[in-house]
């Protein structure tokens, strides 16, 4: 019987090493805030945000919403009260991606925010690859999630999208002068001082180009960058914002952005 107590006491002794405060302390990213710019994307909120509240403890997340007619504004009221660091930005209506985004990074800022990372609300970019980016500021101002560094990493998409994709970010390296594979990902965390100097900027793009223009503003005041591979993943629920206007502005804006810096001009 004694022998047996000995035993009980040694074995809780060896999982204590593993059950202790000390080893499962999670890291704490009180000093951050998640930007979310959604439209109609209730479906995936549901269960992004509860997933996001786990992985990034202590982070705020800021979800920018241009009145979804889907009940997104409610839905983010509700988390609000259940969650406080969910932090909802209602706009009466729809204003452009580059606003929205604009908007949180202005928001962060308001709140003291050290870091503060872009992400997509449709999971295709991967909540678990978040703590990473973050970590990688560490070493850039500005990290970004690419797909296309260290080779092409991206699930379910038809080839003539995966080309359109490539030739997108060569086109805008070629024009810019860049040394980043993916210059068009929205996944990214940024240091305060590289969001201080993209929201003074005057900034022109409401689309998808607008990724493009904050990172070559960045580029040419001397921010550094970082690319950390991730995997990314067609949408699961709602449907694509592209549209022919976004198009055409990520075809001329490139264009436009050179031709400003050759005349000097911000």
């Amino acid at each position: 019987m004694e022998s047996q107590r000995e035993l009980h006491f040694s074995c809780r002794r060896f999982l204590g090493k593993f059950t202790s405060p000390k080893i499962l302390l999670m890291p704490s990213f009180e000093d951050t805030c998640l930007v979310l710019a959604t439209y109609n994307e209730a479906s995936n909120l549901t269960n992004l945000i509860p997933r996001l509240l786990e992985i990034v403890p202590g982070a705020r997340i800021i979800v920018v919403d241009d009145n979804s007619p889907d009940g997104t504004p409610d839905l983010l009221a509700r988390f609000a009260t259940e969650a406080p660091r969910v932090v909802p930005l209602v706009r009466p209506g729809k204003q452009g991606y580059g606003s929205a985004v604009l908007a949180g990074f202005r928001k962060a800022l308001e709140l003291g925010a050290a870091k503060v990372v872009t992400m997509d609300s449709d999971f295709s970019h991967d909540p678990e690859s978040v703590p990473q980016l973050i970590e990688a500021l560490d070493h850039a101002d500005i990290s970004i999630g690419s797909r296309y560094f260290q080779g092409v990493r991206i699930l379910n998409w038809h080839v003539s999208r995966l080309l359109l994709s490539l030739f997108a970010n060569r086109y805008v390296k070629t024009i810019l002068g860049f040394k980043v594979e993916d210059a068009t990902s929205g996944f990214r965390a940024y240091r305060r001082p590289a969001i201080e100097a993209i929201v003074a900027a005057p900034l022109r793009s409401q689309g998808y180009s607008f990724l493009v223009e904050i990172l070559y503003g960045a580029h040419r005041k001397g921010f550094s960058m970082i690319e950390v591979p991730i995997i990314y993943a067609e949408r699961r629920e709602g449907q694509s914002k592209m549209s022919k206007g976004v198009i055409m502005e990520a075809v001329f804006r490139p264009w436009n952005l050179r031709f400003r810096a050759l005349l000097g001009l911000k």
